[in-house]
């Protein structure tokens, strides 16, 4: 696979044809990033669940792969599209699979099949499939055993039970984490049974899931969804580019785009700008950008999708400690009256209070102080944004019609613009964002200052 893509990219990037000053890393960097797009594409689409029309999915994969909680986020996904989903437990091999998927299936009001007492997985598959067809479910959705390429017993069962259901898709599911060994265990799959689309989990940690590769090469099917926590709707649809701009260390700005748009309701937009353009940042208004940040998700997470800025700013395995600082100054501000948390004057801030502050909420009087410094770190950035002409409707979405790329610079801290790559990186960046979208980022900028 690497062989073919260096080959590919020397067909695509001829570097001594290229004219004199154009940027050379840029250009292979695109031709890269396009041959990992292409490697994710197998050419042909998975197979897609129609409405109304009853279709049978299997899923294959891995112990502790995750597989029982992913067919119930396939079920509850697929539940919210309209369609009527089931579940059928054919995983005898495993002691309380069945307890799982029906505690899974309950919460999320999902008709589900299994047996304590029978032990042949090929049975149960069965009468699942015909309990449920009976039922009008237009989605039949059956649960393996967890299997090793090396268990060969195990995969003639998986076969048997293909064979009785006759699935319509089967779906592999794969940890994010796997790595290189990702390559076999799907072969190993795909020759026992035809694995038509792939399912990453596990996104949610370091992993950033390059194995989902050579998933792909493997089983020649596409990756269809990710894995993104434990919780059912942490569930999203596949998007080749995002993903590789990730894994690159590209960012992924339209993915932390939508997370600004999720956690920040649009009625909250006004008073924020209104905010933005006194350019008077209080402690309440950290608070609640740190409210924001931790709803987005992992702080690790959220910074890897920032083009550049994960590796400086946030240190791999530092993340934990990022969060739980942030916690830390949350507990800290719990501790503060209203006219503390409102006011924009750091002379209030006496001594009897911060002594006050740090017992009440069981801090050393150090951490009081450190909190106190990085407001007025964020209240310096934020007070040259003053004078920012609002937009008339009160969206951020419209606020970069009155950006311009000094205000950019002012407000952003130093290491930021200089892994950006100065004023010129951070045209660039405006360009490739359309413009519109930049006032997300800014005032996620303001949301991330930790």
């Amino acid at each position: 696979m690497v062989r073919d893509m260096q080959t590919n990219i020397r067909k695509i990037v001829n570097l001594e044809t290229l004219a004199a000053g154009t940027n050379k890393r840029r250009i292979i960097q695109q031709a890269v990033f396009s041959e990992l797009c292409n490697m994710l594409d197998p050419g042909k689409a998975a197979f897609i669940p129609k409405k109304g029309k009853p279709s049978v999915v299997m899923f294959v994969g891995l112990q502790g792969s995750g597989k029982t909680t992913t067919c119930t986020k396939y079920a509850y996904y697929h539940q919210r599209k309209g369609f009527k989903p089931s579940l059928v437990c054919a995983d005898t091999f495993r002691a309380g699979a069945f307890d799982q998927l029906k505690q899974n299936a309950t919460k999320a009001k999902i008709p589900f099949y299994g047996s304590y007492m029978e032990s042949d997985p090929v049975k149960i598959a069965v009468e699942g499939l015909e309990r449920f067809r009976k039922e009008n479910s237009d989605l039949i959705i059956i649960d393996t055993s967890g299997r090793h390429k090396q268990e060969a017993a195990l995969f003639e069962e998986m076969r048997q039970v293909a064979e009785a259901t006759k699935p319509d898709l089967v779906i592999f599911v794969m940890d994010g984490s796997i790595g290189q060994a990702a390559f076999d265990q799907a072969q190993a799959f795909k020759q026992s049974a035809a694995v038509g689309a792939v399912i990453v989990t596990k996104m949610d940690g370091h992993a950033k899931g390059g194995g989902a590769l050579s998933a792909v090469a493997a089983t020649k099917s596409p990756v269809i969804f990710i894995g993104t926590g434990e919780h059912i709707d942490e569930f999203e649809v596949f998007d080749v580019k995002p993903f590789v701009s990730r894994l690159l260390g590209m960012g992924d700005l339209g993915g932390l785009m939508d997370k600004i748009q999720d956690v920040m309701p649009a009625d909250q937009q006004p008073e924020l700008l209104a905010k933005l353009a006194e350019g008077t940042f209080t402690l309440r208004l950290l608070y609640e950008q740190f409210q924001n940040l931790l709803k987005m998700g992992p702080i690790g997470q959220v910074f890897s999708m920032l083009p550049g800025f994960s590796s400086e700013l946030m240190p791999k395995g530092h993340e934990k400690e990022g969060q739980a600082k942030i916690k830390r100054y949350m507990t800290i501000m719990d501790s503060m009256t209203d006219a503390e948390l409102d006011s924009t004057n750091p002379k209030l801030m006496t001594e009897s209070r911060v002594i006050r502050i740090a017992r009440g909420s069981g801090r050393q009087v150090r951490d009081v102080m450190d909190m106190l410094e990085e407001y007025k770190r964020l209240a310096k950035m934020w007070s040259k944004m003053k004078g920012l002409k609002m937009p008339k409707n009160g969206k951020m979405s419209d606020l970069s019609q009155n950006l311009n790329i000094q205000q950019m610079t002012k407000a952003l801290p130093p290491q930021v613009l200089k892994q950006m790559g100065g004023m010129g990186g951070l045209q660039a960046l405006m360009k490739q964002m359309g413009g519109k979208d930049m006032s997300k980022m800014l005032s996620g900028m303001g949301m991330g200052g930790d």
